[in-house]
């Protein structure tokens, strides 16, 4: 909230990297939104009842965000490119309209592919069990408590998975390997850390994101030798550590955010005092 309400505030910031910054800030809250709230109403208040359509609307919200993270992430890889590769085009390559545009892109890839999920749950019948052994409604745990065929919702939610996540990384990798072959060029060291510094926060970001998303959808659907506690503590990590890592990664590597940030935290302790 802090990053989106300093970006907002200054008109120095309206610039496509602090609108992908704004994106990600969005992303990064609305997801725990959907599952936070319910997990500290289980373990504060013993509050486990959740209406099927309530439960429905939680595995879309949740679904579409990781799309939509993961998808924002994309398009910084290519932000990343084109600042370093393509520095003197930058502002004609991407401006805010585009950047903006290829959020809405994201955003109906990840309508699209996800309706499908809740829908195809719908559509199951439950028999005794009602019990969703996790924290939220994961797509393929409430599947797996069906009495029925579930075979479709574990091929189109492994291929969801598969296709997407396998795109992405792809078109990053791809991002990162002209990155690199253009660094690679450059003979002097200031140019080697510039690149680093542009960089390196994203890579953290992903470092961090795909990895853990990765070992909880497959270990879900292929290891049975996992305990149940660590699926849950795992996500549960997932959605509360990495949308706090983000803005705090990315506060301390961007250097006007920084000092917008400090402004104003200045300015907040010292009401007294005014520019001149």
């Amino acid at each position: 909230m802090t990053l989106l309400f300093i970006v907002g505030k200054e008109q120095s910031l309206h610039q496509p990297m602090y609108l992908l910054l704004c994106m990600l800030a969005i992303s990064d809250i609305s997801t725990p939104t959907s599952v936070v709230p319910k997990v500290l109403c289980i373990f504060w208040f013993d509050l486990k009842d959740i209406t099927l359509g309530g439960c429905l609307t939680q595995m879309f919200s949740i679904h579409v965000g990781a799309m939509i993270h993961s998808a924002i992430l994309v398009t910084m890889a290519f932000d990343r490119y084109v600042a370093i590769c393509n520095p003197l085009r930058y502002t004609t390559i991407l401006s805010n309209a585009r950047i903006a545009m290829l959020g809405l892109v994201g955003l109906i890839r990840a309508v699209i592919f996800v309706l499908p999920l809740p829908v195809l749950v719908s559509r199951l019948p439950f028999c005794a069990n009602r019990i969703i052994p996790h924290t939220y409604c994961d797509h393929i745990v409430v599947a797996k408590m069906s009495c029925g065929d579930i075979t479709v919702n574990s091929v189109y939610a492994l291929t969801l998975v598969f296709v997407t996540i396998s795109l992405d990384l792809t078109l990053i990798g791809l991002s990162y390997r002209l990155i690199i072959r253009a660094v690679l060029k450059i003979s002097f060291q200031k140019a080697y850390q510039k690149a680093f510094n542009t960089c390196s926060a994203h890579m953290f970001v992903i470092l961090v994101s795909y990895p853990v998303f990765i070992f909880s959808c497959l270990t879900h659907r292929f290891s049975h030798n996992v305990p149940p506690e660590v699926h849950i503590i795992l996500t549960n990590l997932y959605y509360l550590l990495v949308p706090m890592f983000n803005p705090v990664v990315y506060g301390v590597k961007t250097k006007e955010l920084r000092e917008k940030i400090s402004k104003y935290f200045c300015r907040m302790s010292s009401p007294g005092v005014t520019d001149i």
